[in-house]
C-alpha cells in the first residue's frame, strides 16, 4: 500500500488529528515530508495546525461543518449569527460558523470555512445548550433563547438605555419576526436566562420580552 492508502487503511474517521497521523507513518524515514505530500496532492487536508482530514476523493462520507466547529477550537459551542440563521431567527444566510468558546475569541480561516470563535465566561458558557447532528455527526449548539442571548451580550454595537430599546434592535436590526419571539417566549423561562447570565443587559432582554409579549 501506499502512504495514502495506509493512512486511510488505520484511520476509520474522516477527520484526525497529528498523532494518529504520525502513527500511520511509522515505517518512513521522513514522515514530515509524506504529509507535505499528501497535502499538495490534496489527498488529505490540513484544516488547521494538527487537525486533518481526508480530501474529498478518499472521504467516506461528507464532513459536518457544525461538527467541525466543535473541534477546531475548544470548548465551544455552535452559537449566535450562525445559529440564530439555521433556526431561522434572522434572515441572512450565515456563511462562517460562529461559536462561543470560554477560551480566548479567535477566528480560523480554513480550506473547508471559515469559523469563528467569541468568549464568554464559563458560567454564561455552560447552559442552554444542545445536542444537533448533521451528516450523521452530533455537535453542540446553543438553543435558540441562549442564541440570542449570546447575540444581544456580544454585540458591541448595541446598547440599550432600558428595556424598551430591544424592540428596535430585534424587530429593526436583526428583523426577527415577532411570532417567533412570541413562540420562542413560550418555551422557555426567561428569567432563568436572566439569573444565569447575570448581567443587566440580558436582564433587560428579559423583562422586554416578558412584558411586550404578555
Amino acid at each position: 500500500m501506499n502512504a495514502i492508502e495506509q493512512i486511510r487503511f488505520a484511520i476509520d474517521q474522516d477527520i484526525f488529528d497529528n498523532v494518529q497521523l504520525m502513527h500511520c507513518l511509522t515505517d518512513y524515514k521522513k514522515p514530515r515530508d509524506v504529509i507535505s505530500s499528501l497535502i499538495k496532492k490534496g489527498q488529505i487536508i490540513r484544516i488547521r495546525k494538527g487537525l486533518f482530514c481526508f480530501g474529498e476523493l478518499w472521504r467516506r462520507n461528507p464532513i459536518s461543518r457544525e461538527m467541525l466547529a466543535n473541534l477546531i477550537y475548544g470548548p465551544s459551542v455552535i452559537s449566535l449569527d450562525y445559529a440564530l440563521s439555521l433556526y431561522g431567527f434572522i434572515p441572512e444566510q450565515v456563511s462562517g460558523i460562529t461559536s462561543v468558546t470560554t477560551g480566548r475569541s479567535k477566528s480560523f480561516n480554513t480550506p473547508l470555512g471559515n469559523f469563528y470563535y467569541t468568549h464568554l465566561s464559563e458560567s454564561r458558557f455552560a447552559f442552554g445548550n444542545t445536542i444537533n447532528q448533521s451528516s450523521g455527526k452530533n455537535w453542540l449548539i446553543a438553543e435558540p433563547i441562549k442564541a440570542l442571548a449570546d447575540k444581544t451580550w456580544t454585540d458591541k454595537r448595541f446598547k440599550p438605555t432600558s428595556p424598551a430599546s430591544f424592540a428596535d434592535y430585534f424587530f429593526k436590526d436583526l428583523r426577527i419576526e415577532e411570532h417567533l419571539l412570541k413562540d420562542l417566549l413560550k418555551e422557555n423561562n426567561v428569567a432563568e436566562l436572566s439569573e444565569k447570565y447575570n448581567t443587566r443587559k440580558i436582564a433587560w432582554m428579559a423583562e422586554f420580552l416578558q412584558k411586550y409579549f404578555k
